[in-house]
C-alpha cells in the first residue's frame, strides 16, 4: 500500500503517511496475558452475534462459521430469520428486538440455555440516519439511533456478561466506526454513539482484565451495505466481501489485538495522530454521497 510518502486510504485520495500507520493499534501491553494462542483462534467458539440479519453483521456471522464455529444470528425480523434458517441451516436463529430491555434478558436466558457453550458476543445491531440539527424535529430519531447503538450493546453486555464470565475464555466484540473518531456531517448521532461504544470499550477492557473475558473492538470504515441508502453503490465505500476477508484475517493473525482495523480505516482512526484531522474530515464530507 505505500507509495513514496504516501498511503491511498481511500480510492484516488492519497494521504500523506506518518505515525497512525501502524499494522494494528490499541495493544494493551500492560494487561496480564490470560490467553494461549490457541484460546483466541476463531474456530471451535459458540457465537451470538445480535443484529444479522443482513449487511456486516450476517457477512461475518458466514465467514465465522466457515472457519468452523457455532453461529447464532438473532434479529427482530421473523421474516429474515427464517430466510436465513432455510438459505444456511447449520446457522442459529433467534429472533431478539435489542431495543427492548425485557426481550434481550428473556432472549439471553433462552440462548444460554440451548448454547451453554457461548463463549463470544458480537453485539451487531446498529442503524444510521441522516439528520439535520439546524431546526428542531431530529430528538425522536436521534433517541431510537442510540437506543439501538449504545443501549442496545450495553443491555446485551450486561445479558449476558456473568454467563461469559463462567466461561474459560471468553470474547465480547464491540463494533463501533471509523466514525468513532472523525464525524460525518449528516449523521451527528450515529458518529457519537459509535465514539460512545469505543471509549466504552476502553472502559469495560479494563474492568474485565483479572477475567476470563477479553474485548475487542472492530473498527469497520464506510462499507458497501444498505446501512444508509446509496451507500451500497458508493465508490466510497469498501466492498463487503473485501471488508469480512480482511477482518478475518486480521482476527487470526492478530490475536492480541484490542482493535480490529482494516487498511482503510487508519485514514479516519489516525488523522488526529498524523496532524491531518481537519483534511481528513474535510475529505470524509467532500466524499461523503448522502
Amino acid at each position: 500500500m505505500p507509495r513514496g510518502p504516501f498511503v491511498d486510504y481511500l480510492p484516488g485520495i492519497p494521504i500523506e503517511a506518518g505515525i497512525g500507520d501502524p499494522p494494528m493499534s490499541g495493544l494493551w501491553s500492560g494487561l496480564p496475558d490470560r490467553r494461549s494462542l490457541d484460546d483466541v483462534n476463531i474456530n471451535g467458539r459458540t457465537i451470538f452475534i445480535p443484529g444479522a440479519t443482513s449487511g456486516i453483521g450476517l457477512a461475518l456471522a458466514l465467514a465465522l462459521h466457515d472457519k468452523g464455529n457455532t453461529v447464532i444470528v438473532g434479529g427482530r425480523r421473523t421474516e429474515l430469520l427464517e430466510q436465513i434458517a432455510a438459505d444456511h441451516p447449520d446457522l442459529g436463529t433467534f429472533r431478539i428486538d435489542t431495543t427492548d430491555p425485557d426481550d434481550i434478558t428473556t432472549t439471553a436466558k433462552a440462548v444460554i440455555a440451548q448454547w451453554p457453550d457461548l463463549d463470544m458476543l458480537i453485539p451487531m445491531a446498529g442503524i444510521m440516519r441522516a439528520e439535520d440539527w439546524t431546526r428542531s424535529g431530529f430528538a425522536a430519531g436521534a433517541q431510537q439511533v442510540v437506543e439501538t447503538n449504545l443501549l442496545g450493546p450495553i443491555r446485551l453486555i450486561d445479558a449476558f456478561v456473568d454467563h461469559l464470565r463462567s466461561r474459560s475464555a471468553a470474547t465480547i466484540l464491540t463494533v463501533s466506526s471509523g466514525l468513532a473518531f472523525a464525524p460525518l456531517k449528516v449523521t451527528p448521532t450515529y458518529n457519537a454513539t459509535k465514539a460512545a461504544i469505543h471509549l466504552l470499550s476502553e472502559s469495560i477492557r479494563l474492568q474485565l482484565a483479572d477475567t476470563s473475558i477479553e474485548v475487542v473492538e472492530l473498527e469497520p470504515p464506510s462499507v458497501a451495505t444498505d446501512l444508509m441508502p446509496g451507500q451500497r453503490e458508493s465508490t466510497f465505500a469498501m466492498p463487503l466481501d473485501e471488508f469480512i476477508a480482511e477482518v478475518i484475517e486480521l482476527l487470526e493473525t492478530q490475536p492480541d489485538a484490542t482493535e480490529i482495523q482494516v487498511e482503510r480505516v487508519k485514514f479516519l482512526r489516525y488523522g488526529e495522530a498524523r496532524g491531518d484531522y481537519d483534511q481528513v474530515v474535510s475529505v470524509l464530507n467532500e466524499s461523503d454521497p448522502h
